[in-house]
């Protein structure tokens, strides 16, 4: 009878134990999907923006706290009324207008003099001792359309048309060519057409109406063929020009985006995904260049045609066709870094992010010295940081294998 017993109180501890291992896992799994679903419900509807205030160490003073515009709410029209202290008199304190001018504006002036100058005592005449500004408006003054025509206009000797010898001599005056051959556009109305386009984001059926009560009429397809005519023919040299300076600059950044194209030649569906290049030059290597480039597809072959020539770094995100291209050496952007570890929402990546913020700190900092200045401040105060950073990676029990993974990531060795 014991036997059994003995029996039965081991099959229950077996049985318990498989609970409690059991247990153990659905904790583990619930801990799982419990911070799946906070991330996702953060991703959803958490805050987009990739700010932090970063604590400065101690001795080092904000950048922004003691300016008090940064804090200083915005004026509306019922903040902005008249505000007075009763003292000892009625005094108005400064306040800021909602609506200004700025500099460079031209001045139209108006004067208005009283309708008659001749005093109401003595009758005689009065003399003007002073003017002040009643008050300042705006005035538009609306673009308007011409019809301008080119005429030749035509000579011929009258003297050698007599003599049937000679051949008559007649001479014609030259029009110059037009922007777009066969076309009425001329350069201020196709520099208006891009400016609205591209600049205004007026898109070109919105522009015909704007066009025709300008007395110009036209329709969007012409509006399109101008926009084409205009960068192949005049903006394409332009370009190719910018290009070859930007090539020759030995640190670029080169990011990407993706964009829809509705009919597209490679006949895939609007939905698909097409994609905008951009690469700019950086402001110690002279003027700033930035060129984009379209293209359909997120492939190395659009990266390579779009920089043929360049030797050089390229700064970028840790996307895999920034790699394995001859000459260039690729740096990846602390910027993305820093969004991995924000994405983290953890302890980890709050230290992360605080690294980040630290480097970022510093380059506030020295943003108004030279070239040459910013790179001794960084050997001297970036660089141990970077190396803080690192170290914690290497020895940090959270990160075990991926930390190589880092340092291929940040291309630091």
């Amino acid at each position: 009878m014991s036997n059994v017993n003995q029996m039965q109180e081991e099959q229950n501890e077996r049985i318990i134990r498989l609970l409690e291992q059991q247990l153990a896992q659905s904790n583990r799994q619930i801990e799982v999907l419990t911070e799946q679903v906070r991330q996702l419900t953060k991703a959803l509807y958490g805050s987009k923006s990739e700010k932090s205030k970063y604590q400065a160490p101690d001795g080092q003073v904000s950048l922004f706290e003691d300016d008090p515009s940064f804090s200083e709410p915005e004026q509306t029209e019922e903040q902005s009324t008249e505000t007075v202290s009763y003292t000892v008199v009625r005094k108005k304190t400064n306040k800021k207008r909602n609506d200004s001018f700025r500099d460079g504006i031209e001045v139209e002036e108006i004067h208005h003099y009283p309708s008659n100058m001749q005093c109401d005592c003595c009758l005689g005449e009065m003399t003007e001792v002073g003017s002040t500004v009643a008050r300042e408006e705006a005035k538009f003054i609306p673009a308007t359309m011409k019809r301008v025509q080119h005429i030749e206009h035509a000579y011929e000797c009258k003297a050698c048309k007599k003599n049937i010898t000679q051949k008559a001599q007649i001479k014609r005056g030259k029009a110059p060519q037009a922007v777009i051959q066969r076309s009425v556009a001329g350069p201020t109305v196709l520099a208006k057409l891009i400016y609205d386009k591209f600049i205004q984001y007026l898109p070109l059926y919105r522009q015909v109406k704007e066009w025709e009560r300008y007395g110009l009429l036209t329709n969007d397809k012409n509006l399109s063929n101008w926009v084409i005519r205009v960068a192949e023919d005049w903006l394409q040299p332009v370009y190719d020009l910018m290009k070859q300076l930007l090539t020759a600059k030995s640190v670029l950044h080169v990011d990407e985006t993706y964009a829809q194209i509705i009919k597209r030649s490679d006949g895939k569906s609007g939905q698909s995904n097409a994609y905008n290049w951009v690469c700019r030059s950086v402001p110690s290597q002279g003027p700033i260049i930035i060129l984009f480039k379209s293209a359909l597809s997120r492939s190395r072959a659009v990266l390579a045609d779009f920089i043929t020539g360049f030797k050089g770094t390229i700064i970028c995100d840790g996307y895999s066709a920034y790699g394995h291209l001859p000459d260039i050496q690729f740096a990846h952007c602390w910027a993305h870094v820093r969004r991995y570890w924000l994405k983290a929402d953890s302890k980890n990546g709050q230290m992360g992010v605080n690294y980040c913020d630290r480097l970022f700190h510093i380059e506030r900092k020295i943003k108004h010295l030279s070239p040459e200045e910013r790179q001794q401040v960084r050997q001297q105060e970036s660089k141990p940081i970077v190396y803080e950073f690192l170290a914690w990676i290497d020895h940090s029990p959270f990160f075990g294998k991926n930390a190589l993974g880092w340092r291929r990531q940040l291309n630091i060795h």
